[in-house]
């Protein structure tokens, strides 16, 4: 079978979230299912547990079940009962209400893997990659009631697609590019991937796509932050942290994998948010802020891939993993 995502610092994640005989955790990413099964596999290993794994792209789930089938030691484990698990359609801010069993349990680990899976970027019809000339659409959830990237261009003003490209790509020539968008939906709707990638490369100076031998597409951020846009990542991510948090049981580890800085400082300063760092001025005689930790870092700084796993996986090359532990 074709690979369809290679998870990424497979080996770190497991060590984060410590997985252990009788445990209840969830993949709220479920992704390629390649995380999935290494703690289904683990869990089989020590005894048995159960395993929540969320996803809102059907395709994705479609895969996971074919997987599950496919490996003769989960399968049988599963048919066995020795182990237990339940994919959840949805999305992962929502996974404090998905399951009335997960609410009940509550959750010893919680591993969410941000970004767009492989299979995703390499299905042109799915309107992620520049690559190819596809409709854009970039939804996570395809069958959503969400825009599609294509309706967010043509319904928004010039001003309004500036800031997406400044805010969401951190794009140095947004002005640029926003206006070339704006001025070619006057003739023509941008509305496949590579019509969207050709003005972009036209927006973006000849000096700036030379420097230094530049080998990332101009049209990189532009991309991200339309994703970004398109399915309100970062508000959904601060809403996940939470639920995911809120999810854990005393002891539990919560290991998020991040893939560009805007997701980072979300999780950096959420982590860092429940550290009970007291907030009083240095003026004040003793601490009146009662600030109080209630997480501990696992790792004093985020894991990223080795060498060889970006050798193995280049687009491993920009995560970062870490990791808290909620305490009682």
């Amino acid at each position: 079978m074709e690979q369809y995502h290679i998870p990424v610092l497979l080996e770190e994640v497991m060590e984060a979230l410590s997985v252990r005989r009788g445990g209840v955790y969830v993949d709220a990413t479920l992704g390629g299912c390649g995380h999935s099964m290494a703690i289904l596999r683990r869990l089989a290993e020590c005894g048995g547990g159960s395993l929540f794994a969320i996803d809102q792209d059907a395709e994705a789930i479609s895969h996971a079940q074919t997987v599950l089938e496919e490996d003769e030691t989960v399968r049988e484990a599963l048919r066995e009962g020795k182990i237990a698990m339940r994919i959840l359609k949805g999305n992962f801010a929502d996974m404090g209400g998905l399951s009335e069993a997960l609410k009940a349990s509550g959750a010893d680990g919680v591993l969410m893997d941000l970004g767009v899976s492989s299979h995703q970027l390499d299905t042109p019809e799915r309107g992620f990659s520049f690559r190819g000339g596809a409709k854009l659409d970039m939804r996570m959830d395809p069958d959503g009631e969400g825009l599609t990237a294509a309706e967010l261009i043509a319904q928004a003003s010039e001003r309004e697609l500036f800031e997406i490209f400044r805010d969401y790509g951190e794009e140095k020539f947004a002005r640029r590019i926003a206006s070339a968008i704006a001025e070619s939906k006057k003739t023509a709707p941008v509305d496949t991937t590579s019509r969207l990638s050709e003005i972009v490369c036209s927006a973006v100076p000849a000096f700036a796509k030379a420097r230094g031998g530049r080998t990332v597409h101009p049209a990189t951020r532009v991309f991200q932050a339309l994703r970004i846009a398109v399915n309100r990542e970062l508000e959904v991510l601060r809403k996940g942290l939470q639920a995911a948090f809120d999810l854990l049981r005393p002891g539990g580890r919560l290991a998020v994998i991040s893939y560009h800085s805007l997701e980072e400082r979300i999780v950096k300063h959420f982590i860092r948010g429940k550290l009970g760092k007291c907030i009083c001025s240095p003026e004040m005689p003793f601490c009146v802020c009662g600030a109080k930790a209630s997480v501990r870092e696992i790792f004093r700084k985020p894991a990223v891939p080795s060498e060889k796993e970006v050798s193995a996986n280049p687009r491993s090359r920009s995560a970062k993993l870490r990791v808290c532990e909620k305490l009682a």
